[in-house]
């Protein structure tokens, strides 16, 4: 099993910024995927940010030029800075882990698409 802890999650004002941290633990490995989602009150979860298949962060529309995503493998620890914040930005943010799909010659896709097994407790980001 793997463990996902966020934080650094808090209040920002429009046009801010905030910082947030993912520590896994566990049965975690470095290949696994990783990636952050959100969900706002009523809306359905959706992909901000994950590591593709070779390990680059990929952004979805909204997150894209605005929210930076790092890994640190030495400290098995998942960030995302974001910036430019708007009260749209406004939710619960989890921090999400996988092993991947496989390929049949090695590897493992990973991605936004992908379905993610583990997911932390969240971190609430709101902006206003």
């Amino acid at each position: 099993h793997v463990q996902l802890v966020e934080s650094g999650g808090g209040s920002a004002l429009p046009g801010g910024s905030l910082r947030l941290s993912c520590v896994a633990s566990g049965d975690f490995a470095a290949t696994h995927c990783m990636g952050w989602f959100r969900q706002a009150p009523g809306k359905e979860r959706e992909a901000v940010a994950a590591l593709d298949t070779q390990g680059t962060p990929r952004y979805a529309d909204f997150a894209r030029g605005r929210f930076a995503m790092s890994k640190d493998d030495a400290k098995n620890t998942l960030t995302l800075q974001m910036t430019a914040l708007n009260p749209e930005d406004t939710a619960m943010y989890y921090c999400a882990a996988d092993a991947g799909i496989p390929f049949l010659h090695g590897g493992s896709f990973c991605g936004l698409s992908l379905t993610y097994k583990y997911r932390g407790q969240g971190t609430q980001v709101t902006v206003s």
